[in-house]
C-alpha cells in the first residue's frame, strides 16, 4: 500500500502556479525525500498532503484512501514555519499541543519524556522557549510533529538549526522509526543527508516533476559511465583513447568518463601498456550532480 500519493494535483495563488500535474508515490515504511531549487513548490506540496491547502485540480490519498480531516490523527508535521510560545514553558506548551491532538494526558506526558530523552533535551523541559538556542528550538518543534506516535511523518527541512551532533540523533530517530514501519517524508536543501537516508527521492522545479525513484537507480541512470584511475608511470592512453570523452586530471590520478560502449577490459589493457595500474574504479554520481544536471536539463540549460 502507498502511504502517500498524489495524483496530478495542482495549486495557484493569484495566477502564479504553485504545483502543476504534480503527482508522486510514496511506499509506505521508507524515507523519501523530496528535493527541489527555491521556490519549486516543496512547501505547498507538503502543505496539501496535510490538508492545510487544498488543490485546485488532483487528488491527495493518505494510506489509499481520499484526504480526509481524520487522516490527521495518524500524520505527524513539521513546518517549514517555526511557531513556539516564546514565554511557555516547554514541558506545559508539548502537554497542550498534544492533547489539542486528541491524546490522553498520561499518553502525551509519557510520549514528551520517551522523546525529549530520545533527542537528549529532557534537562530542558522546565524552561522557556525563549531561553532555548535555534537548535534546542527545533527539537522541541520535532517532538511536536511526533508527539502522537505517527504513521506518516511529514518534515519541512527538519536539519535545519542543528549542528551535526544533533543532526546525527534526528538521523538515529528517522531510520528507528523506518524500521518500525513508519513512513517518513522529508524535504531539504542537504543532498548529503538525503542521499544517506532516502529510499527514494523526487525532484520538482516549477511545480512539476522532474525526476523520482529509488536513489541507486537514480544514480545507475546518471552516472554517465565514469570511471576512477590510479596509475604510476606514462599516461599515454589518455592522448590516444579515442573513445574518452573527457578526463580531469590530478597527478598520478584520472577520472574519465568514456564511451557507453566502452569495453573496461580494453581500456585496462590500453592503460596497461604505459602505465602500472594501482586502483581502477567506477564512480558514482552524487545526489547533487544529479540534481543539478536534472534541473539544468529540464529548464533547457
Amino acid at each position: 500500500m502507498r502511504a502517500l500519493e498524489l495524483k496530478s494535483v495542482r495549486k495557484s495563488y493569484d495566477g502564479v502556479v504553485a504545483a502543476n500535474n504534480l503527482s508522486l508515490a510514496i511506499p509506505q515504511g521508507c524515507i523519501y525525500g523530496l528535493l527541489g531549487p527555491n521556490g519549486a513548490g516543496k512547501t505547498t506540496a507538503l502543505r496539501m498532503m496535510v490538508g492545510i491547502l487544498m488543490p485546485d485540480e488532483g487528488v491527495v490519498c493518505i494510506f489509499g484512501e481520499p484526504f480526509e480531516r481524520r487522516h490527521l490523527k495518524t500524520i505527524g508535521y513539521l513546518p517549514e514555519e517555526r511557531g513556539l510560545y516564546r514565554k511557555a514553558k516547554i514541558n506545559e506548551l508539548l502537554l497542550y499541543l498534544g492533547e489539542l491532538k486528541g491524546l490522553p494526558h498520561a499518553t502525551v506526558q509519557r510520549r514528551i519524556v520517551e522523546l525529549a530523552e530520545r533527542l537528549s533535551i529532557g534537562a530542558a523541559l522546565t524552561r522557556r522557549v525563549e531561553e532555548l538556542s535555534k537548535g534546542m528550538e527545533q527539537k522541541i518543534q520535532l517532538i511536536t510533529a511526533m508527539i502522537n506516535d505517527p504513521q506518516l511523518l511529514i518534515l519541512d527541512e527538519p536539519f535545519t538549526g542543528l549542528d551535526p551532533l544533533n543532526s546525527a540523533l534526528l538521523v538515529e530517530l528517522l531510520l528507528e522509526l523506518k524500521r518500525a514501519g513508519r513512513t517518513i517524508l522529508f524535504s531539504s536543501h542537504r543532498m548529503d543527508r538525503v542521499e544517506k537516508l532516502c529510499d527514494e527521492i523526487c525532484l520538482i522545479s516549477h511545480g512539476t516533476n522532474v525526476l523520482q525513484g529509488a536513489v541507486p537507480e537514480l544514480k545507475e541512470r546518471f552516472g554517465g559511465h565514469r570511471v576512477r584511475l590510479v596509475y604510476r608511470g606514462e599516461a599515454a592512453f589518455l592522448c590516444h583513447h579515442e573513445s574518452i570523452e573527457s578526463r580531469i586530471n590530478g597527478g598520478n590520478k584520472v577520472e574519465l568518463r568514456i564511451g557507453p560502449d566502452v569495453n573496461a577490459q580494453e581500456l585496462l589493457r590500453t592503460v596497461a601498456a604505459s602505465a602500472t595500474i594501482v586502483s581502477y574504479e567506477t564512480v558514482e554520481p552524487s545526489l547533487e550532480e544529479i540534481f543539478i544536471t536534472a534541473v539544468r536539463s529540464h529548464h533547457g540549460t
